[in-house]
């Protein structure tokens, strides 16, 4: 069964961190590129952070400098290091991988809430 698992969404207060992380199965091959997206309500999901398997990333402009994507290609997983969290940083943080072959894959989503 194909499947992504994400972890690590959670309430934090303004200005603090969270990690997220996100596990393709194995049978997910050929991945060249991991990211993460978000949505708040009434909003379009937006890219949050991608990266290559060459190590390229690419950032959403509100995020620069706070976030930080990174992978493990040998555990297929992805990281998010979240830091100095705002209050519109609030939303369903989605994992997105892309596999040459097989397409693209999303994870169910983690709710990530910044309120004090």
């Amino acid at each position: 069964q194909v499947q992504l698992v994400e972890s690590g969404g959670g309430l934090v207060q303004p200005g603090g961190s969270l990690r997220l992380s996100c596990t393709a199965s194995r049978n997910i091959f050929s991945i060249n590129v991991m990211g993460w997206y978000r949505q708040a309500p009434g909003k379009e999901r937006e890219l949050v952070a991608d990266i290559t398997n060459g190590g390229s990333t690419n950032y959403a402009d509100s995020v620069k400098g706070r976030f930080t994507i990174s992978r493990d290609s040998a555990q297929n997983t992805v990281y998010l290091q979240m830091n100095s969290l705002k209050p519109e940083d609030t939303a369903v943080y989605y994992c997105k991988v892309h596999s040459r072959v097989q397409g693209d894959w999303w994870g169910q989503g983690t709710q990530v809430t910044i309120s004090s």
